[in-house]
C-alpha cells in the first residue's frame, strides 16, 4: 500500500463507542456522534448501552434503534445490557428474546463482580450464539482512585487505580469463557498483564478477543497534566504497559483499536482529575493519530492498522468486507482542534498534535455518505 497521496481501504470499524441516547443527548446525540464518525472514515460503530432507558428489554432497545433508523447514515450496532437496568448484578436481560436484535451484550462501565451471575450470562449468551462485550474491572481493588497507580499519582498525591483492579476480571472472564465456550470480548485492556492473560488464552484455544484504545498506546502517565482531558476508565498507564499493548498490537494478541469514544459536557471534564467524569472523545482523531505516530514511524505497517481499525472487528462481528470503503489523504496535515469536531465532546489529551490523515470520502454500502469539498 502506498503511504503518500490518497488511500482507499474498508470502512472502518469502532467496538467501542458512547452515542449517548436516549437519556443524555446534552453529551451526545446519534445524529452527532454518527456524524462525527461518517466523516472519520467510520462505516459501523457498536453502541454501549449506558443510556436512559438501558437497552435491557425489546421495548427499551426499540426507543434507541428507531433514534438509530431516523438519524444515522452509517451502521450504528446497539449492544444490550447483560443486567437490568445495566447494573453489573440484580437480575439478567432476556438473553434469549434479545440476542438477535443486538450485536452483543455488555454492562460497559461495571464489570460484573458476582462470579455465578457472570456464568450464568455466559451459558446463555453462548447458547444464543452472541458474544459478551465486558468492560472487567473489580471494584474492591478501586480503593477511590481515579488515576493509574503509579509516580504521578504518587508524586501529585492523587489516589491511584492499581493495575490488578483490571487484569484480575479479565483472568476471571477468561476462566469463566473457557469453562461456558462464550465468545468474550475484553473492553479497552491498559494493562501488560491483561495482554500477557490474552496472549495465553489464545493460545490454549479460548474464544477470547480484545482492544484497546489509541490513547492507551500513544500516552503513558508520566505525561499526565491536571485537567480532566487526561481522565477515563481504564486510567492511562505505566511506559512497560504503554509498549506491552503496542506489542500486543503488533503481534496479533490485541486483535482491535476501538476509541471508547465517550463524551461529556465541558462542564463535566473541568473539574480536574480528581472530579471530572471519566471519559474523552476518540472517534474524529483515531485514524490520524495512529497512522501519524505508529505507521509513518514504522512501529505499525498500513495493512496492519487496516486489520485493526476495520477488517478483523468486521471477522468478529460478522459484517461485510467489501461493501463500504473510506477514502484518506495520507498527506493532509493539521493540528487536532478540538472545536472543529462534529461531536458534541471536546475533551481530548491530543489537542495541540500535528498529524496527517484526513477521510475525504465515505461509501457505506455502496452509497457515497460523505465527501469532502
Amino acid at each position: 500500500m502506498s503511504l503518500s497521496g490518497r488511500i482507499r481501504i474498508p470502512g472502518l470499524v469502532d467496538l467501542h463507542v458512547h452515542f449517548r441516547e436516549p437519556g443524555f443527548e446534552y453529551k451526545e446525540t446519534i445524529l452527532s456522534g454518527s456524524t462525527a464518525a461518517m466523516r472519520a472514515g467510520y462505516s459501523d460503530v457498536f453502541t454501549m448501552p449506558n443510556l436512559l432507558p438501558a437497552p435491557d428489554s425489546l421495548d427499551h432497545l426499540n426507543v434507541q434503534t428507531a433514534i438509530i433508523a431516523r438519524d444515522s447514515h452509517i451502521g450504528v450496532h446497539p449492544y444490550a445490557s447483560i443486567t437490568l437496568g445495566q447494573k453489573g448484578e440484580g437480575e439478567l436481560v432476556n438473553i434469549e428474546a434479545l440476542s438477535s436484535r443486538v450485536a452483543g451484550f455488555s454492562d460497559d462501565g461495571r464489570g460484573i463482580q458476582d462470579e455465578q451471575l457472570m456464568r450464568q450470562a455466559m451459558q446463555r449468551i453462548a447458547a444464543a450464539g452472541s458474544i459478551i462485550v465486558e468492560h472487567c474491572e473489580v471494584n474492591t481493588l478501586l480503593r477511590g482512585g481515579y488515576i493509574h497507580e503509579g509516580t504521578y499519582a504518587h508524586t501529585h498525591n492523587h489516589r491511584g487505580i492499581c493495575s490488578e483492579s483490571e487484569w484480575r476480571e479479565v483472568e476471571r472472564n477468561i476462566r469463566l469463557s473457557e469453562e461456558t465456550g462464550c465468545r468474550l470480548h475484553v473492553c479497552h485492556i491498559s494493562t501488560k498483564e491483561s495482554v500477557q492473560l490474552i496472549r495465553e488464552a489464545k493460545a490454549r484455544g479460548v474464544r477470547v478477543t480484545a482492544e484497546t484504545a489509541p490513547h492507551y498506546l500513544l500516552l503513558n502517565d508520566g505525561m499526565l497534566q491536571e485537567d480532566g482531558r487526561w481522565k477515563m476508565n481504564p486510567p492511562i498507564r505505566s511506559v512497560a504497559d504503554q509498549m506491552a499493548l503496542l506489542a500486543g498490537i503488533q503481534d496479533g494478541t490485541i486483535d482491535v483499536i476501538s476509541t471508547d469514544h465517550a463524551p461529556h459536557s465541558a462542564e463535566e471534564k473541568s473539574k480536574g482529575l480528581e472530579h471530572s467524569a471519566f471519559g474523552i472523545v476518540g472517534i474524529e482523531t483515531a485514524f490520524p493519530l495512529l497512522y501519524t505516530y505508529l505507521v509513518k514511524t514504522g512501529l505499525l505497517t498500513m495493512e496492519r492498522l487496516v486489520e485493526v481499525m476495520s477488517t478483523r472487528a468486521r471477522e468478529i462481528m460478522g459484517l461485510p468486507m467489501d461493501e463500504s470503503w473510506a477514502t484518506f489523504d495520507l498527506d493532509a496535515n493539521y493540528t487536532i482542534d478540538p472545536g472543529q469536531f462534529v461531536s458534541k465532546g471536546h475533551s481530548t489529551p491530543f489537542a495541540g498534535w500535528e498529524v496527517w490523515g484526513k477521510c475525504v470520502k465515505n461509501e457505506y454500502k455502496g452509497r457515497v455518505v460523505y465527501e469532502a469539498e
